[in-house]
């Protein structure tokens, strides 16, 4: 078979010669592959249609010489673009003087008033086969050109004039250009219809972009719908500053809006430009050039993204923020909404539908101009700049978090389940009932060890007081090594990766020593399991021992007690006035022998545990909890030393 399909193409081959060679002329080129130019012949093609109209009469705007353009949409599937310009030529064009330029713009390709700026400084028509190929691609097509005080016409048919030129009797004042055009079914087929509220948007996004233009919608009312109304106009004077509000909507803005207008040296042309980062919703970021959207990008939106990391990340190394060294660009606008509009000559565009900007020197030209202002941005509002870095180190801590959570996930099960070296598990494989000792210090670790019941009670000692999560970055956590032992040990994960199911114990026990440094140990703590394993908390399953700080002893008895006030009462209580009572003080955990820790502070029936739970919270008070929690324990110290300074009343005695 194989054998036979090469025969019969060798067999091809052989008649192939220059009669099999065809030349495509006029606009034939267009009709027959319309996705070179347009980019296929689905929807979007179809609205890329309209696209070049508007642009053209955008472009006349831009020039300056447009106020005014009105975009209809009939219920017959016609489009009209009408602009008050200065109308296209009409006389006959020197090189072919028995057509009018009108129709030579409208039939041939790449010939157009644009490749030099003669006619226009920038523009977004470059290559001269905007219009005809919309010409090309139409089932039927008016011209309209009010020009020299008469009102010009001509229809054309795929591509192909079917009328002369003629010119109304009556004399005009008025100038502009009027298209109006009907899709060919040939082309697009007659499933694929224009989506009003597309083009809706596409023409209110155009009168963001030049502050000059006001642009009249309007369709028939057939069409309507609250989409697409069947009037409107769109006159923005603030540009795409105001397009920016309409973008951010109901957003919770979490910065004021950078945006500003500059003018590249040289005459190059200028960029404007409007971004502000949102605490909630979606992102994005739209770049323009020449009025023309950008969606997949370009040098100009590169430049801008480029500007803005640079600036951010200064602004790091000048509040000594070295995490700041580690913020992408993809970090920076993961909660940005802005938009990026440039106007240059003769950009340079990837393909006929302009979807991306490949100008090589516009990167720098946007760079050099957005970056200074991007500054002294940042210098002038200090608040507000501290706020977006330290969201985005948030967003760099979440993905080094990830990234980390994708290793250890593709880690081998054996290595993700071994224990830290120094905890003494217990024997007991199943969680209920069972117990892990959070202990201060070596020496408290060796008694407790000695103490316990090895069948349900685990041991793990820490070396001092452990870091404070509520102001380290993601990096230092994964780096101390007493996080990473509590973490292991319980197995359960944190944060958003929390799973009880997983909770390797059903108890967990802080036992620290009974003053100010074993307090502020278990105050440590409690953040840790309140900021990552918060559930752990909600559940149930978080206690403090509340060991003793004194002996009191004669003869065969002994007592433990934990206060002073405690150990005055028992010595008037519970001893003779004159006796002589051995008062013991204990300086720590480590001081107790393993009886007497055992007794005191690890006797399911003799020991005194305090359940650490949170209360049934509504969304206010919880917010006031998180506040609460951060004033204490978070990265500012004035807000500690304000607590203490309202609460020192209060204090009664001092533990020194």
């Amino acid at each position: 078979m194989d054998l036979l399909i090469e025969t019969k193409q060798t067999k091809k081959s052989d008649t192939y010669s220059a009669k099999d060679i065809e030349v495509l002329e006029g606009l034939e080129p267009v009709r027959r592959r319309p996705g070179m130019y347009v980019g296929g012949t689905d929807e979007k093609a179809l609205h890329h249609l309209v696209s070049e109209v508007l642009d053209n009469a955008m472009d006349e705007a831009v020039a300056g010489h447009a106020s005014t353009i009105q975009l209809h949409i009939g219920e017959d599937g016609y489009v009209t673009v009408t602009d008050n310009g200065r109308g296209i030529p009409v006389d006959p064009h020197p090189k072919f003087p028995d057509k009018s330029a009108l129709e030579v713009i409208l039939t041939t390709l790449h010939s157009g008033g644009k490749f030099t700026q003669k006619a226009y400084e920038t523009a977004g028509g470059l290559h001269g086969v905007g219009i005809s190929v919309v010409n090309a691609l139409s089932e039927h097509l008016i011209a309209e050109v009010w020009r020299n005080k008469k009102l010009w016409r001509q229809e054309y048919k795929q591509g192909n004039p079917i009328t002369k030129l003629t010119h109304s009797a009556n004399p005009s004042n008025e100038s502009g250009t009027r298209i109006s055009f009907k899709p060919d079914v040939e082309i697009f087929g007659d499933h694929i219809h224009f989506k009003l509220p597309t083009l809706y948007k596409m023409a209110k996004s155009k009168a963001y972009l030049h502050k000059g233009v006001r642009i009249l919608w309007s369709c028939d009312a057939s069409l309507a719908s609250t989409q697409a109304p069947e009037k409107d106009e769109f006159h923005f004077p603030n540009g795409i500053a105001d397009y920016l509000k309409d973008l951010s909507g109901d957003c919770q803005l979490l910065t004021i809006p950078f945006e500003g207008t500059v003018q590249f040296p040289g005459k190059e042309g200028r960029a404007e430009w409007s971004v502000v980062w949102i605490q909630s919703g979606d992102s994005l970021l739209h770049s323009y050039c020449n009025t023309i959207l950008t969606p997949l990008g370009g040098t100009h939106e590169s430049g801008f993204k480029s500007a803005l990391l640079k600036g951010i990340r200064d602004f790091g190394q000048l509040v000594k923020n070295k995490k700041a060294t580690k913020i992408t660009g993809d970090d920076l606008f993961a909660s940005a909404i802005g938009l990026l509009s440039v106007f240059i000559k003769d950009p340079q565009f990837q393909g006929q539908t302009k979807e991306r900007l490949t100008s090589t020197h516009v990167s720098k030209l946007v760079e050099n101009a957005v970056k200074d202002h991007f500054d002294h941005w940042l210098s002038r509002n200090m608040e507000t700049s501290q706020l977006l870095l330290n969201s985005l180190i948030s967003v760099v801590e979440l993905r080094e978090q990830q990234k980390s959570e994708r290793e250890e996930n593709r880690k081998s099960p054996t290595q993700r389940l071994r224990l830290p070296g120094k905890l003494a598990d217990c024997s007991q494989r199943t969680p209920k009932g069972t117990e892990i000792f959070i202990v201060e210090g070596d020496a408290a670790g060796g008694s407790a060890k000695q103490a316990r019941d090895r069948q349900t009670q685990a041991i793990l000692p820490l070396k001092g007081k452990i870091l404070n999560v509520a102001n380290a970055t993601f990096d230092k956590m994964k780096g101390n090594q007493e996080i990473q032992d509590l973490e292991k040990a319980l197995g359960c994960g944190t944060r958003d990766k929390f799973d009880g199911e997983k909770l390797r114990y059903e108890k967990i026990i802080i036992m620290t020593d009974a003053d100010v440094d074993g307090a502020h140990i278990a105050s440590l703590l409690m953040t840790f399991f309140y900021k990552e394993m918060r559930p752990l908390i909600e559940q149930g399953h978080l206690y403090i021992v509340q060991p003793p700080l004194y002996r009191l002893s004669q003869g065969g008895n002994s007592f433990y007690v934990r206060t002073d006030e405690e150990k005055d009462h028992l010595l008037k209580t519970q001893f003779k006035s004159n006796a002589k009572v051995e008062i013991s003080r204990f300086k720590g955990l480590g001081e107790m022998n393993a009886p007497q820790l055992k007794e005191t502070a690890m006797h399911p029936k003799k020991r005194t545990l305090l359940q650490i739970h949170l209360e049934d919270l509504e969304n206010k008070d919880l917010a006031e909890l998180e506040s609460f929690v951060e004033d204490l324990m978070g990265k500012k110290p004035e807000n500690r030393y304000d607590f203490i300074q309202k609460n020192a009343q209060f204090v009664k005695e001092v533990d020194i």
